[in-house]
């Protein structure tokens, strides 16, 4: 009875299991290492430094969420619902600020704005300043500074995220309220924002989360949040186990801004009448100061998110690029390259497996393991790191030590400090990215051609490789792009669990613009933004083709 409900198991099946499980590794690493340290600090860190973690993470947090709120909801208004030089140009290019990483623009503005920098320097040439005395300038090394960046590169979440939601809503529903006396303004607090509330709840929860993961800004502008915290306990002060006390805490915060966001889209269903749902919206046209208002309003986030960095990036990449051109670029290019392009395979791969899994076997188990996978997009990259490091060197350490004892050989390391730790970050961070691509491409299949296939006496591996695979293409090759193009950026994870003498663009352009060589590193961080444009690319040609079949419709 046993043995043959064990052979009704499929072997995709087991190793769904198996993947949701390992994604939890990290995670549950990190908190068993949280409450059971070695040297128990926690004391010490609520005495000292952790009240400070905590309250400029929740400014940074709120300030950013304030900020990217005004401007992605603003311009998602502006762009659905009137007609002003420049809209069609920016429907798709208030995107762009999507492709540069938030450390990117914090070493770019840092290095313009500064006092040796060329905006300060133009200030005391024009006005016979003749120091920092004679005059005012706002510091950008701070957490205003820190705020700010995160802002102009996060904003495209809710901007995204509303805009979809604007243009879904029924034009009845406008009509209606304008015929009831309301003009637009109103009829915008009213009844358009209201109905957008669930989009952008996720909207902004992503932002939150987005922030909490980032290091390399807050690092460079020395704001000490909890993220950095991580760090400067793990590294500052040689404590493994406060660090992970500390992720444990990220790890919570994290938490309440997924909770934050259900209860936001909690018992916000609006429905629509099918009738007008696909009408086409007829955008009101503005003239005069109106439309030079509302194209400036678009135009100040694409300039200084995208714009403006990446024309003083080029400059920077082509006057110094004999200096950059070197070996030692080359070589950290390919590894760039290289891994991130193991890490979009891997996972991809897996995700393929977990999507399949649960399709040939629908249930709660699969779904639920499913879910558990895609966990690891929410957990930061510090925390990851950790949550990596931990178990990897504790397995490494412990077939060392074995070895030794029993053959009097050395393994060294296996796990950690190899390439393979990097790839398996990649794969946990990035899951939830590529599975959604996945499970979007396969379920758009029908289960007809499956059962076809099956009285033809084809296997569910022929049947995924002959069948599915070949229809989910444009879905696979999406989903590796998007992931690639993560993992280039990705930062955190890949400067603690990178090998030694092993640089990718990220950990290049960081290490340079830490030592105040930003021109030296300008062709890196513009290589990196060129491949952060690939995803813009591909939304823009997504929202393209979903207006076109709703003007079809």
């Amino acid at each position: 009875m046993l043995q043959g409900s064990l052979r009704s198991v499929r072997p995709t099946t087991v190793l769904a299991i198996g993947v949701a499980a390992l994604v939890c590794v990290p995670v549950i690493a990190v908190i068993w290492l949280a409450f059971n340290p070695e040297e128990n600090i926690w004391p010490h860190l609520l005495d000292t430094v952790l009240p400070g973690y905590i309250t400029t993470t929740l400014i940074l947090m709120i300030s950013v969420a304030a900020g990217t709120l005004i401007i992605g909801v603003v311009c998602a208004w502006l762009v659905t619902f009137y007609e002003f030089p420049g809209r069609g140009f920016f429907t798709w290019g208030l995107l762009l600020p999507f492709a540069v990483p938030a450390y990117v623009i914090a070493y770019v503005y840092t290095d313009l704005l500064e006092y040796a920098g060329p905006v300060q320097s133009a200030l005391r040439g024009l006005f016979g300043w003749q120091s920092a005395a004679d005059y005012y300038f706002p510091p950008i090394r701070t957490l205003g500074g820190a705020a700010t960046m995160l802002t102009l590169v996060l904003y495209p979440y809710i901007y995204l995220l509303t805009r979809a939601a604007f243009a879904e809503q029924s034009p009845s529903m406008l009509d209606a309220a304008r015929a009831l006396g309301h003009r637009s303004g109103a009829a915008f607090f009213r009844v358009t924002l209201p109905l957008a509330r669930p989009a952008v709840a996720v909207g902004v929860a992503m932002v939150m989360m987005e922030t909490l993961n980032d290091f390399g800004t807050v690092d460079y502008f020395a704001v000490r949040t909890l993220s950095a915290g991580i760090y400067d306990v793990w590294l500052g002060m040689n404590n493994l186990g406060g660090s992970a006390q500390i992720a444990t805490l990220l790890l919570l915060f994290v938490l309440m801004m997924i909770g934050l966001e259900r209860i936001g889209r909690r018992r916000q269903r609006h429905f629509q009448p099918a009738s007008s749902r696909f009408r086409s919206m007829s955008r009101i046209p503005l003239r005069g100061h109106q439309s030079a208002i509302a194209t400036l309003i678009c135009a100040l986030p694409v300039t200084l998110g995208f714009l403006l960095p990446a024309i003083i990036l080029g400059r920077y990449a082509v006057a110094h690029f004999a200096d950059s051109w070197t070996e030692d670029f080359r070589q950290t290019a390919l590894n760039s390259l290289t891994i991130s392009a193991l890490g979009a395979f891997a996972t991809v791969c897996l995700a393929v497996t977990l999507a399949y899994a649960a399709r040939m076997s629908p249930g709660p188990l699969l779904g639920y393991c499913n879910r558990v996978a895609s966990v690891g997009y929410s957990v930061p990259g510090a925390v990851l790191a950790l949550g990596v490091l931990v178990p990897f060197a504790a397995f490494d350490n412990a077939l060392d030590a074995w070895l030794r004892s029993q053959f009097d050989i050395s393994s060294g390391l296996l796990l950690s400090g190899t390439v393979f730790a990097i790839l398996f970050a990649y794969v946990v961070r990035f899951m939830a990215v590529a599975l959604g691509a996945v499970e979007s491409s396969l379920g758009k299949i029908t289960p007809s051609m499956d059962m076809a296939a099956r009285t033809l006496g084809h296997r569910p591996f022929q049947i995924m490789r002959r069948i599915h695979i070949p229809l989910m293409r444009s879905g696979l090759l999406t989903a590796m792009l998007v992931v690639f193009v993560d993992c280039m950026k990705e930062l955190p994870a890949t400067l603690v669990l990178r090998p030694f003498n092993y640089e990718t663009l990220a950990t290049y352009v960081y290490q340079y613009a830490s030592d105040e060589l930003l021109k030296e590193s300008a062709l890196a961080a513009l290589l990196i933004v060129a491949t952060g444009l690939i995803p813009v690319l591909l939304l823009s040609v997504t929202i393209d083709r979903s207006r076109d079949l709703q003007r079809r419709e």
